[in-house]
């Protein structure tokens, strides 16, 4: 049985990714959707109506929940044709001021959980997999007043880039989707709705647009996914001008 784990599915990003997988991978047999929140889960699939897709309430963060995946993973023999790591969370504002507790969940989620995941997940890819894992173009360049969320989307960059250089003797690959704001509820969770007038200023991304073409550039083994030209030309510019500018102008 081929499956796709994706993590974080309940919300967002995460629900138009559980919506599109089988128009770009109609071979995955099951989609196993992991979220905190039960109740979402079960609205989603109530939405979706899609009898292959399987809710499944657990915490990465939680070593246990974790385990208890990857033990039904290997009692099912299913194997894990696509990952999708798409569950974190970042919080705005300046890092002296911070609720700490918000911060190290972000470090845990972002980093620890998500690698620990990945590390689980490749026992049980095949030749041909892929891994998806959501960044930000907060990942290009450090953003005072999300100091921490982006420092956790570099590392989330950098990890997939460099997985996926290795992966590739085994025809296995990963790629980083980096997309810009959307209108999800990050923007309420991590209080930035009303607290950053470089948010209010940029151009959004559509939610499922991204989702569609993150899932495209999987398909077609990309390292990096950015949507819409000015956030390309963004990571351009991320290789090419002063970072001391750079961290000016990406001031959030």
């Amino acid at each position: 049985m081929k499956i796709a784990l994706l993590t974080g599915a309940s919300s967002g990003l995460g629900k138009e990714f559980a919506k599109k997988i089988h128009a770009v991978f109609p071979e995955i047999d099951e989609v196993w959707c992991v979220a905190r929140r039960q109740e979402r889960l079960e609205e989603l699939k109530n939405e979706v109506k899609d009898a292959k897709l399987l809710p499944v309430c657990a915490d990465i963060t939680n070593t246990s929940d974790v385990k208890r995946i990857f033990e039904r993973v290997k009692a099912e023999n299913a194997e894990i044709s696509l990952l999708i790591n798409n569950a974190g969370c970042g919080f705005h504002g300046a890092f002296a001021d911070a609720d700490l507790s918000e911060q190290e969940r972000c470090m845990n989620l972002n980093i620890l959980a998500m690698t620990r995941f990945t590390r689980y997940a490749l026992d049980f890819m095949p030749k041909g997999a892929r891994i998806l894992t959501t960044s930000s173009i907060a990942s290009f360049v450090p953003n005072a007043n999300m100091a921490v969320y982006s420092a956790s989307k570099a590392y989330a960059t950098f990890f997939s880039r460099a997985l996926n250089e290795e992966l590739r003797a085994s025809r296995r690959s990963a790629t980083a989707v980096c997309p810009a704001p959307m209108n999800t509820e990050f923007l309420t969770v991590g209080h930035v709705k009303g607290n950053s007038k470089t948010f209010d200023r940029l151009p959004y991304c559509d939610v499922a647009k991204v989702a569609l073409g993150a899932l495209n550039a999987a398909k077609l083994r990309k390292a990096v996914y950015t949507p819409r030209a000015f956030y390309k030309f963004y990571r351009v510019l991320a290789r090419i001008l002063p970072e001391g500018l750079l961290v000016k102008l990406a001031k959030t």
